[in-house]
């Protein structure tokens, strides 16, 4: 997984008033949880602020990352868990972040990349990929920046699901039964399979 580096500013002020005015001068809220908890157990969030250039990188791009966070000087390893954008404007409103450790699993969803000349296309279908990403289980420094699937020999009208891919050191959390991707049937390959059955 790449990493990116983000700076932050602890927040003394979490309000409705105190998170509007930080908006209109062009910061953007966010909270890290970790393992600290409340009285309650409930996950306890540090709140701080980011600048929109700050985070672009992070938020625009299709890679995902582990954020080397700097809080006002201290500093942790995090990935990005939730986004909330503006119903209309699409502005960016608040980032959720989740503190990491190299022991201790988190879930992601990783990018997918098809490999190789599916059978099927070869022989005229076309290949479709019907999810871009699969949730995988595993400690953050042993998620891939991507999950390779060879594609080589997938034939006419066949499928991929999750419960026919492994990856070393990944635990699937997506269903088994969700289609990955497929070889659709073309209406060249429906005439040359009737040209050929003929």
């Amino acid at each position: 997984m790449k990493s990116i580096d983000v700076k932050g500013t602890l927040r003394t002020e979490t309000g409705k008033k105190a998170t509007a005015a930080l908006r209109k001068q062009g910061g953007i809220p966010c909270n890290l949880y970790g393992e600290k908890k409340d009285k309650d157990g409930k996950p306890e969030a540090v709140s701080f602020s980011v600048t929109a250039d700050e985070v672009r990188n992070l938020v625009y791009s299709p890679d995902i990352f582990c954020v080397n966070l700097n809080i006002d000087g201290k500093e942790c390893k995090a990935v990005m868990r939730e986004l909330q954008f503006h119903p209309v404007s699409d502005q960016l409103l608040h980032i959720d972040f989740y503190e990491v450790t190299e022991k201790k699993p988190i879930v992601m969803a990783v990018p997918i990349k098809l490999n190789g000349l599916a059978e099927g296309v070869r022989a005229g279908g076309k290949l479709a990929a019907n999810v871009r990403s699969l949730k995988v289980k595993a400690p953050y420094n042993a998620i891939p920046e991507k999950l390779d699937i060879d594609v080589t020999e997938l034939g006419l009208g066949k499928t991929i699901k999750v419960g026919e891919l492994s990856f070393e050191g990944l635990e699937m959390v997506t269903s088994p039964s969700v289609v990955v991707c497929q070889v659709k049937m073309t209406r060249n390959a429906k005439s040359a399979a009737a040209a050929a059955e003929a």
